[in-house]
């Protein structure tokens, strides 16, 4: 009988927490930092018809796209909850406000990222689960398969890592100026560039201080020995 009781106990405390953290989107973070895996590669077509028309859109060049997704909800995260009818319990103080802004990269999503005041009361993210709910509930066939177990590979603290990107993605110059992409061997063979274009410099004859106004005449040595 004991034993009976101590299980019913334990099954409504866990039933407590899971109401509680669910109430304090801890879930949703989750359910935002899968999105952040499960959408890389997805086709820029699949991510308009899961997500809908961005509010805005920015050409970077040739190649890249940034798309702007815009959410402010009407309640700013006040809740209530009354686990097991033992009193109402009301919670306040989330953020009121989230932004997507997601990277395309020859036409398939290779970035993607949340700003704004947009944290619950545990985890990070979580105002911004209905901007890609319907991505996730519904996975669009060029999304990548992600766990959303509880030990998953994803957190409600923070989100994953940033996945390698192209560098046409990151940068619109040659790949030759970007220092990300500089391999040691080439900050090497940079460095002796510049330290014998120094040296060149300093055994060249300074050139004379002409008064404005003034042309300068090149002459050349068979002119000067005449």
């Amino acid at each position: 009988m004991v034993s009976l009781k101590l299980r019913v106990a334990s099954r409504a405390g866990l039933a407590c927490l899971v109401l509680c953290l669910t109430g304090c989107g801890y879930f949703d973070s989750r359910t935002v930092h899968k999105a952040q895996l499960a959408m890389i590669g997805m086709t820029e077509n699949d991510l308009h018809s899961c997500a809908g028309i961005p509010d805005k859109t920015l050409k970077m060049n040739a190649t890249t796209v940034l798309e702007q997704y815009i959410y402010k909800p009407n309640t700013p995260g006040t809740f209530s909850i009354a686990p097991l009818n033992m009193g109402t319990v009301t919670y306040n103080g989330s953020g009121s406000a989230c932004v997507m802004m997601i990277r395309i990269d020859r036409g398939q999503v290779s970035e993607v990222h949340f700003a704004g005041d947009n944290d619950r009361l545990i985890g990070h993210e979580g105002i911004c689960e209905p901007v890609i709910r319907g991505c996730v509930r519904q996975p669009e066939s060029t999304m990548r398969h992600v766990s959303g177990g509880l030990f998953g590979p994803v957190s409600a603290f923070s989100s994953p890592p940033i996945p390698p990107q192209s560098q046409s993605a990151v940068w619109n110059g040659p790949a030759a100026d970007l220092p990300a992409l500089r391999t040691p061997a080439d900050q090497i063979a940079g460095g002796a560039a510049k330290a014998a274009a120094a040296s060149r410099a300093a055994a060249a004859p300074s050139a004379p201080v002409v008064p404005a106004g003034e042309a300068v005449i090149e002459r050349s040595d068979a002119a000067s020995q005449k």
